[in-house]
């Protein structure tokens, strides 16, 4: 038997999630049937022996548990409206000497990625040691310190201090916004993983709007109090997560692979069986648990990142996983959130009032689009969504260049209303399509070993990514203003490209059932087969049959 062949088999035998196509009744009293599927047949006979109930007791308490984690997404959303935003108040600039563009933005800007990068080797120890409610735990109460710092640096008028308190948010984001996707995940009902996860990166801009909004109301008070407000409100959601992350339940992975298999049990059962000890639900997981997840693996050594390298399938589960984080920050965004008064600039706004009531137009519209995007994640597929948005957002990059050009050559003030209205357009796009991916996909691609290493080791990437943005993109927009957009229209389609040819897709199957995906020769292509299955009247799989 081939390896191509062994793979397909043991693909079939342990597959769990999948999304029905098509679903035709051979006896139409109910009897046996068939289902057409792009995943696997083991959770489609779960789903139907025990439909799930969405809006049962348990289920209700278990989207208020994932809310909690997902107020760790608002911080990078509020960090990312607030200093791009704030530099052009004129209280701020008058006391730090920082304006919309130049290398003292960048300093600022720079600070807290530079505190990511940092943070990378504690990230490992907070989330696979002590478990995910402890790294989001200690990612929040690093953002409290930091916003302390930060905030009292009115008192003293230093740069040093206000930049020491962005590193340590920074620092303490990192922590929090590897151990809450992965908690989310990894907690989550298996037929609601994708929307649930997806939604969590949708919470960025709620922290965005409470930016935005906070940085209008502020600008109402003279002086310092302008800046300071917004930038004190920076730890309310941080230390929400900090008072209420223990009360929650732990992540039933984490609970099995630390010897704790009962109370791993115990979760799955209350919140996905809800209450029954018989569900077909903790069958299923517990069964995968215990051929799927190592109980010695490198998650248990702080120090061994080799899980990460160690083969083929592990390079590759890293590939997918780098290739959404980067081209999450490459594709143009960065000038509609740290940089977006500069590009405004570029197309003849620059009244203070005028950028920071667009940004909270835009950060309410990202949020209503962002959630209505999680929704499709599960029925359109990663891949397909992922690249088809690329290349919608390289056809706006088109349009913005053109736009912005002719305003700058004439000064016409049509042209530079129409770039702002294609800018939203692009930021409409994004949202819809990559914010839900930027938590879900990750987390997705890695195996549990890999889990918290490889979120940390993404989180470097990426930082160093958004480093290039920080101290690259102001510079370049103030040598070079609107030309800097061809660059774009060429990398967006690139980027299009790489994740149609290489990038997996991973709708339709648990955690678990991705190890089969990636340890086959073609990933890609395995990921996408489609096959017939047949259930006879209990559900239970008959034959499965391979199309493509």
């Amino acid at each position: 038997m081939s390896q191509e062949e062994m793979s397909e088999k043991s693909y079939s035998d342990k597959a769990a999630q999948l999304h029905v196509e098509n679903i035709h009744d051979v006896h139409p009293g109910g009897g046996v049937h068939e289902v057409v599927v792009q995943g696997s047949e083991t959770l489609k006979a779960a789903l139907e022996k025990e439909p799930p109930r969405p809006r049962s007791k348990r289920m209700l308490q278990l989207y208020l548990i994932v809310s909690v984690a997902y107020l760790c997404s608002s911080l990078n959303g509020y960090d990312g409206q607030l200093m791009g935003n704030m530099l052009v108040l004129p209280a701020f600039d008058s006391e730090f000497g920082a304006s919309i563009v130049g290398i003292k933005a960048g300093y600022i800007s720079a600070m807290y990625t530079i505190g990511g990068v940092c943070s990378l080797p504690f990230v490992g120890p907070a989330v696979d040691t002590w478990g995910r409610r402890a790294g989001m735990f200690i990612g929040c109460f690093s953002v409290v310190l930091g916003t302390i710092i930060e905030g009292t640096s009115g008192m003293t008028g230093s740069l040093g201090q206000f930049l020491g308190g962005r590193f340590l948010l920074g620092f303490g984001v990192s922590i929090a916004a590897s151990a809450a996707p992965i908690y989310v995940c990894e907690i989550s009902h298996p037929a609601y993983r994708g929307i649930m996860t997806g939604l969590y990166n949708t919470v960025y801009n709620v922290g965005a709007i409470a930016a935005a909004g906070s940085l209008r109301g502020g600008e109402n008070y003279a002086g310092n109090a302008s800046w300071l407000i917004p930038t004190w409100i920076q730890m309310v959601c941080s230390g929400i997560v900090c008072s209420l992350c223990f009360f929650l339940p732990e992540s039933p992975r984490w609970l099995y692979t630390n010897g704790k298999q009962e109370q791993a049990a115990a979760v799955i059962t209350k919140y996905h069986g809800l209450d029954d000890p018989d569900s077909i639900y903790l069958k299923m997981q517990m069964q995968e648990f215990g051929d799927e997840l190592n109980l010695d693996g490198a998650d248990k050594r702080w120090w061994d990142y080799r899980a990460l390298f160690k083969d083929r399938a592990s390079r590759y589960r890293l590939m997918c996983n780098l290739v959404l984080t980067v081209w999450g920050q490459w594709s143009g965004n960065g000038l509609t959130s740290y940089f977006m008064p500069a590009f405004l600039a570029t197309a003849g706004v620059t009244d203070p009032t005028t950028v920071l009531d667009i940004n909270l137009g835009t950060s309410f519209a990202g949020l209503f689009v962002s959630m209505t995007g999680a929704t499709f994640v599960e029925k359109i597929g990663r891949r397909k969504l992922f690249y088809r948005i690329l290349l919608v957002i390289s056809f706006w990059w088109v349009l913005i260049t053109i736009t912005a050009g002719v305003f700058n050559n004439t000064g016409a003030k049509g042209a530079g209303d129409a770039a702002i209205l294609f800018v939203n357009l692009f930021g409409i796009t994004y949202s819809f399509g990559i914010t839900p991916l930027q938590a879900l996909y990750p987390v997705e691609c890695l195996s549990y070993e890999q889990r918290a290493k490889g979120m940390a080791f993404s989180s470097l990437v990426v930082n160093a990514a958004l480093m290039v943005n920080q101290f690259g993109l102001p510079v370049a927009i103030g040598n070079i203003g609107w030309k800097l957009y061809f660059v774009f229209i060429g990398w967006t389609l690139i980027e299009s490209a790489v994740v149609f040819f290489f990038l997996v897709e991973t709708k339709g199957r648990t955690l678990e059932e991705l190890d089969e995906i990636f340890n086959s020769p073609n990933p890609r292509k395995a990921s996408l087969a489609v096959k017939k299955v047949t259930l006879d009247a209990e559900a239970h799989v008959l034959n499965v049959e391979k199309i493509n």
